[in-house]
Order: C-alpha cells, then structure tokens, then sequence
C-alpha cells in the first residue's frame, strides 16, 4: 500500500515551508496567488487527500489540537526555548495535518481552577501541555480528561497521564562527570530545586555524578535561581566555587552576567556549564559547555503520542524520555594541567 502524502511531502517539492502549505490548500491568507495555486496543483498530481476538512469531520473531529503554556513561561521572552518547543510541536502537527492552537495559561486562570478556553469551546480534539503547571490544575485537566492530553516537559510525581520529557537526570550527570573530569572538586548546583519537576531531575544527577566521586552536597552548594514567579534572580554568594553546573543555559548566560559585574571571568576564574544548548543572541559570554536537549526529538514523540490517542482511545498512558547528548565547548576551565 503507497505511503499517503503529507503536507510536509508537497512543501518538499515545491520548496516552501509545511505552514505555507497548510495556509493555501485551506485558503488562508498570507499566501500568494501564484504560489497558492502551485500548491494546489502539485498536491493534486501527487494524490494529496485533505483529511483535515472530510476524513477528520466524518469522524467528529476539529483537526485542531489545543497548545497550552503557563504564561509565566513565556511572558516578554523570559523563556524563548517554550517557543522554540510550541514551534516545532506545531511544524509536526502540521505535517500531521492538524493545526495548533495555542493559550497561554494566565496564572488566574490557573490558580481559579478555570479550564482552558480551547476546552471550553470545545474547538479541538487534543491537548498538549507544555512546561510545568500546578498540581492542582494538572489533577484538574486529568480528571476531567475532556480529550486525549500529553504533557510536555513536565509530568507529575504520580506518573499519570501521558508525558513526554527530556533525560534531564542523566544529561546533568554528564554534565557534573564532564566538569568534575576536567579537575574541579569545588561544584556548586544553581537551580531552585521544587521549582519544576525539570530542575529536580537535574539536581539529582548532579547530586548522582558527585557522590559517585566522594562528594556530599551540601545545602550551601546549591544556589536558587528564581522567585515564586518563575522570574530569574538570584544573589551570589561572598565565596564562590571553581566551578558552577546551571539547570539551564539562560540561567548560565545571566550567572556569567553577574559574575562579571563582580570582575570575574569565564572560564579563567569560575567554570560554567548549562543545560538545554539554547543560545541566548542578546548576551556577549564565552560559548558554553551545555547538554543539548532534542527538541525536534521530543516534538515528534508528543505529536506522535497524542494523534495515537486520538485514533486509539483505550490507549495506556506512559511517560517517554527523550535522550540528548553533551555538547564541550569553552566555558569549563582544565584544572588538571
């Protein structure tokens, strides 16, 4: 049986983007006339069946899937990697043929308990909830269960439901085995530990790497770096370490900050590592040692993860993690020459 095309297929061919594809065989706007018709030219010669307007309707759907974010997260660019993450989570469903629709969570609407507006209006036939939200809220969503739901980046003590997260405990202990081989003893962790469910597995691996190698943590090596907002501040210490692991990258960018306020430099003074290999344009720092997170990996096995629901109802729950890999570069300083 013949592969069915998709979206993405016909964007391939012609050379434009999976979105510019959607907006013309939809008849959107923001598409050229003569583009749009070679779109819908090149889909017919290629057998394209347009499933989000006939097959989805048949069976009741929307071809809508419903993409919620705290706001806190995302709010004046305070953490563009959520964009990064909600954009190629829309590119896959696109490619999927569904479409995103995004809500910010307001922190009212979270703390009232109030369901999202995209399950309210009864507009799609998915959920993915991406980032950390409260306990609450989350138990709220899962016990109403209104349409198939995958939590990304985050997921919940109890394991319930379905999650899709990033191996934030091995990464940061690859990240800690990394420093500690280049010399360093001296480590301190900076996160706020109850923060996210993704800060508390980086603490542990740290923790992990450096109890394998004869080291308690203390309580005084680890340095919070946010409020109850979710705002990034933190207060340096009067002594510091050799050397600092970040739970992620724009916490480290922001330390290298500060720390330079101080006339301290990296890595000549203090070592830096981060987490998530998310630049940040804005900030002039030595390039840093991180672990890249798979977003495109992580994407895909949400989308993938949910769309199976959605066909398949009775489907068990289960939480999945994407692996990603060390990436060295010049902010870890060798003591050890």
């Amino acid at each position: 049986m013949p592969k069915a095309v998709r979206m993405a297929d016909i964007a391939q061919k012609i050379g434009v983007s999976t979105v510019t594809v959607s907006k013309a065989l939809a008849d959107k706007d923001g598409v050229s006339d003569e583009i749009r018709a070679k779109i819908k030219e090149t889909a017919q010669q290629m057998g394209y069946q347009q499933t989000s307007s006939t097959h989805k309707s048949r069976q009741g759907g929307t071809g809508n899937i419903g993409i919620l974010v705290a706001a806190r997260f995302v709010d004046a660019g305070s953490n563009s990697f959520y964009w990064e993450l909600y954009e190629k989570v829309v590119s896959r469903l696109l490619g999927s043929d569904y479409y995103g629709i995004l809500e910010l969570l307001q922190e009212e609407t979270e703390q009232g308990l109030v369901l999202p507006r995209v399950l309210q209006d009864n507009k799609i036939d998915g959920l993915v909830v991406i980032g950390q939200i409260s306990d609450d809220y989350r138990r709220m969503l899962q016990e109403k269960m209104l349409v198939p739901t995958v939590f990304l980046d985050a997921y919940d003590s109890c394991g319930t439901g379905c999650s899709v997260i990033s191996d934030g405990y091995y990464g940061m202990y690859a990240v800690t085995n990394y420093v500690l081989s280049m010399g360093h003893r001296d480590i301190h962790f900076v996160g706020t530990i109850n923060a996210t469910s993704s800060i508390s597995d980086r603490y542990f691996g740290y923790c992990r790497a450096m109890t394998e190698h004869g080291i308690a943590v203390t309580p005084e090596m680890v340095l919070p770096d946010r409020d109850e907002h979710g705002d990034i501040r933190f207060s340096l210490p009067e002594k510091f370490p050799t050397a600092y692991v970040c739970n992620c990258d724009i916490t480290a960018y922001k330390l290298i900050d500060q720390l330079k306020e101080r006339g301290l430099s990296v890595p000549e003074d203090i070592s830096i590592a981060g987490f998530d290999n998310y630049s940040v344009p804005y900030i002039s720092a030595p390039d840093i040692t991180t672990y890249a997170v798979d977003m495109a990996g992580m994407a895909r096995a949400c989308v993938d993860a949910l769309l199976h629901q959605i066909h398949h109802k009775h489907t068990t729950a289960g939480m999945k993690i994407i692996s990603g890999h060390l990436v060295v570069r010049s902010s870890v300083k060798n003591r050890s020459i």
